[in-house]
């Protein structure tokens, strides 16, 4: 880590956008683990969850993608998954729907569920 680093904080990872063009790329097609994150406009719960979305990404970059995916930029991958609800947080492994979960949870709640799932352990910090 870098002097400014330490200083102002690592810089942040952000989630890859995914719509209905490139959702077949980005999830179905990725060669690790996926986290998508199921987003509404005017979700309130959404936007609690964005922060934790947004530290998954920097602690799993390179081992799992994590993407965002907003109902109104991709209808039909979020029909083609079923979401009824937002925020939905799927988790995927070769193309195939491992875990769904409705709602907000924390940082925790999901590093536990990558490393279940996945076998992926947080990165050590230091």
């Amino acid at each position: 880590m870098g002097f400014l680093s330490k200083i102002f904080g690592a810089s942040k990872k952000m989630p890859v956008h995914v719509d209905d063009k490139n959702f077949e790329a980005e999830v179905l097609r990725s060669g690790v683990p996926v986290i998508l994150d199921v987003w509404g406009p005017n979700c309130g719960p959404c936007k609690q969850l964005e922060p934790v979305i947004q530290s998954l990404a920097g602690t799993y970059d390179g081992r799992v993608k994590v993407c965002e995916m907003g109902t109104h930029f991709a209808p039909r991958a979020a029909g083609m998954l079923q979401v009824t609800a937002t925020p939905t947080v799927i988790y995927f492994a070769k193309g195939k729907e491992k875990e769904r979960i409705m709602g907000v949870r924390g940082s925790l709640y999901h590093e536990q569920t990558v490393e279940e799932l996945f076998g992926i352990p947080k990165k050590a910090e230091g």
